[in-house]
């Protein structure tokens, strides 16, 4: 687990369009945060330069006590949850959540370990036989986070997990996602256009607009004493 700091963060992409503006902002070690705005605000340019997957512009990332702007991905252990799950079809639930332990070289019994545990976790022992496309919205959802949660992440990654489930499902998944940041206790971002879902899960609530940092605080900070109209 770790702090990250984003100190004086830009993103221009070609064009000259600046996705992402002066954006300073702390996350603190073991909070769960959610990164709220509309579509183009930055929020999702934000989360990828959290993860080495967008070069930054401009400023600087701090993960625990190391700068990380120049590091490749898979040095920064963060781990991302993807919108659209991105699961292999081919391999079965288990060989998903276990891929990147097996691309590191961790032994077998530390990798069967690891993704028993998570699947516990997560409640999904009983699907481990299965392949992606046996599986409901919910279930694949399940796995998507087990895949990023079984790295033993320092920060822990989430891009709109919940916009493919319906309403029930959705319902579901937030109370399961509380619970397990309250089980991890991992550093958490919450990548989201739904205020709902935002002030349901979040321990603060960083609102963007345009590429700018509008106001952070929590829910009763923000509804009872936001900053401008937009807010």
């Amino acid at each position: 687990m770790a702090e990250v700091r984003l100190e004086h963060l830009y993103k221009t992409y070609r064009g000259g369009v600046e996705a992402v503006k002066d954006l300073n902002l702390t996350i603190q070690d073991g909070e769960f945060l959610a990164l709220l705005g509309p579509s183009g605000c930055g929020k999702t340019s934000t989360l990828r330069m959290i993860v080495g997957l967008e070069e930054i512009t401009g400023g600087e990332i701090i993960i625990g006590d190391r700068v990380v702007n120049h590091l490749e991905p898979k040095d920064r252990n963060v781990a991302l949850a993807f919108e659209t799950y991105a699961l292999y079809p081919p391999l079965r639930v288990y060989d998903n959540i276990s891929f990147c332990l097996r691309a590191r070289a961790i032994s077998p019994v530390d990798v069967d370990r690891r993704v028993r545990e998570v699947a516990e976790m997560l409640e999904i022992t009983d699907i481990l036989d299965r392949h992606p496309g046996e599986l409901g919205g919910g279930q694949k959802q399940r796995v998507s986070l087990a895949r990023a949660l079984v790295r033993e992440p320092d920060v822990f990654l989430m891009d709109e997990p919940l916009s493919h489930l319906d309403a029930a499902q959705r319902a579901h998944m937030r109370v399961e996602l509380k619970r397990l940041h309250a089980q991890t206790g991992r550093t958490t971002v919450l990548v989201t256009h739904d205020q709902l879902e935002a002030v349901a899960m979040a321990e603060r609530v960083a609102v963007m607009d345009h590429g700018v940092l509008q106001q952070v605080g929590s829910f009763e900070e923000i509804f009872n004493r936001p900053v401008n109209e937009f807010v």
